[in-house]
């Protein structure tokens, strides 16, 4: 394997074993995919049945297209293929996308609420975070995956209406990052309901601060060491 793609496979299982330890897919309910380096048109996933505290690259799977399999051996979450493969496709920028079911995004995807800048942590969503209104919770096809991939445009995140929360980002880190932080904001809005959202310019100013070049990926770090994630 090329560098880059050892590189990019150690960050892949470092994220589900994240995951893991802050207690997420314990059902299998999720995925972390990566755009292969070396062939772009391709991606990671993680073996189904695969705890995600386990994760390794041997366990990781490379799927075209067509969701065949060209490196790695075993069956994959195939809804997880149907969600990933139109974005990745539809975003040339993006590297990763990020999906599970939360303690807070979880329910708060229920409720059909938008996020709003109630905290410092959800600026770095303000204007940045879409809301997929459909009742396919268990996406069964393709089209699925298209709509919501169509539904992000742009934007970086998505709540998933009561199913949950997505976000993709330019490396492995930042989507990884940016899901943990959604998740925070999430429980902020559970908790509090009916708190007093931060004007527009102090949230748009807190938003160009807090998500300057490399912050996710010093987040990332931190959050493996703290969480003692080799």
């Amino acid at each position: 394997m090329s560098e880059a793609r050892t590189a990019l496979l150690e960050e892949v299982c470092r994220s589900y074993r994240l995951f893991a330890a802050l207690g997420w897919g314990d059902l299998g309910d999720g995925h972390i995919s990566a755009r292969d380096p070396d062939q772009s048109d391709c991606f990671w996933l993680l073996r189904y049945g695969v705890p995600f505290g386990d994760a390794s690259p041997d366990q990781l799977v490379l799927l075209n297209s067509d969701g065949e399999a060209i490196d790695g051996e075993g069956p994959v979450n195939r809804a997880g293929f149907r969600i990933h493969m139109p974005i990745l496709t539809a975003r040339p920028d993006v590297t990763s996308a990020v999906h599970t079911h939360t303690f807070w995004g979880t329910p708060f995807s229920a409720s059909s609420r938008q996020i709003e800048p109630i905290t410092q942590e959800s600026c770095f969503f303000y204007n940045d975070c879409a809301d997929f209104d459909d009742d396919e919770v268990q996406i069964q096809d393709i089209a699925g995956g298209a709509r919501i991939a169509q539904c992000i445009g742009k934007k970086n995140s998505v709540i998933l209406r009561n199913h949950g929360l997505l976000t993709v980002g330019t490396t492995v880190a930042e989507a990884v990052v940016r899901f943990v932080l959604l998740e925070r904001v999430c429980e902020a809005h559970v908790k509090m309901p009916d708190a007093k959202p931060i004007g527009a310019e102090a949230a748009s100013y807190a938003k160009n601060d807090l998500t300057r070049t490399g912050v996710f990926e010093a987040m990332f770090g931190y959050l493996t060491r703290h969480h003692s994630v080799h």
